[in-house]
């Protein structure tokens, strides 16, 4: 039994630290530049695995390098990939990211490259629906679908991390449980630009059982008729990429052990911190220990009681 299924998107990132961000038809040269795994759900899995949890990912790829490199990566960050489906002859999901030093800021331009549709089969289902919590981020729409409806039949908690406002992404809301979006989404998919506002009409239309909206380095809030911002931790910023995913895998962890929505937040946002405070989407993720010790330096530092007990 998995504490943590995912389907959706793993990604090939090569990560270019540049001065600033390029002027249109000119050359730069790169400073740290870095090829890693990448993806909102992948990314999110191998978070949570760091943490503890028990992950699988349910997804496909190409049998190029960027494919081989992925499925090898989820791997070694103790990700289950029995159930990846590798295809010959198909190109994977791949991204480009640069992260500009003089703000903070990442770029990202990706490509879904050319694999086909993922189908799920009878043993991914069963895995769903023998986990604790399907998390989803929109990408293979039709299979998040097909595994959301798997994981409410079987009394799983459905997760969805809706960072792009992705075509049909809609059909997917009415089944999850835990509504991640980012700012951006909720705006966009209500057509409020007042983010308090469309945050309002979105829990109304589908009342999750959880319900935090990203902001980026502002950090988030919760939701739930009214509004309970979660604790920001300022932290130099090296490389923001996969900040949010990290969030998500963090979050679902302490969530699923019984902590409290605000616990869960505020250690989800130290853990986001302190990944953005290192370079790399993945290996700067901390483990469960020095992310409950940087919290508690966090709060001694600010005189306030200590709370988390994760």
């Amino acid at each position: 039994m998995h504490d943590i299924v995912g389907i959706g998107a793993s990604l090939y990132d090569t990560l270019m630290v540049v001065p600033g961000y390029p002027k249109e038809d000119t050359k730069m040269m790169a400073g740290r530049t870095m090829g890693q795994g990448g993806g909102p759900c992948a990314t999110a899995l191998a978070a949570a695995s760091r943490l503890g949890a028990k992950t699988a990912y349910i997804g496909i790829m190409g049998d190029d390098a960027a494919g081989s490199f992925m499925k090898q990566d989820l791997e070694r960050y103790g990700v289950d990939t029995g159930l990846v489906q590798v295809k010959n002859g198909y190109l994977s999901y791949m991204s480009f990211i640069l992260l500009n030093e003089e703000t903070g800021s990442r770029t990202c331009i990706w490509s879904k490259g050319d694999i086909p549709a993922l189908i799920l089969c009878g043993r991914d289902i069963e895995t769903i629906q023998n986990a604790r919590v399907l998390h989803l981020d929109g990408n293979h729409l039709d299979a998040a679908i097909q595994g959301a409806i798997a994981a409410k039949q079987a009394g799983v908690k459905v997760s969805m991390d809706a960072g792009g406002n992705y075509q049909g992404v809609g059909r997917l809301l009415p089944y999850v449980d835990y509504l991640i979006p980012s700012e951006e989404f909720v705006c966009q998919f209500t057509g409020i630009n007042d983010v308090e506002k469309a945050a309002e009409r979105l829990y109304r239309e589908y009342m999750p059982e959880v319900f935090i909206i990203t902001q980026g380095s502002r950090g988030g809030f919760i939701y739930d008729g009214s509004i309970h911002r979660y604790p920001v931790f300022p932290v130099p910023v090296l490389d923001s990429n996969g900040a949010g995913d990290v969030f998500h895998g963090a979050f679902i962890t302490a969530y699923t052990e019984g902590t409290s929505v605000e616990e869960a937040a505020a250690f989800a946002s130290a853990v986001s911190a302190l990944k953005c405070s290192r370079l790399g989407g993945r290996k700067s993720v901390p483990d469960r220990a020095s992310a409950l010790q940087f919290m508690k330096r966090k709060q001694l530092k600010r005189g306030e009681e200590l709370i988390y007990e994760i």
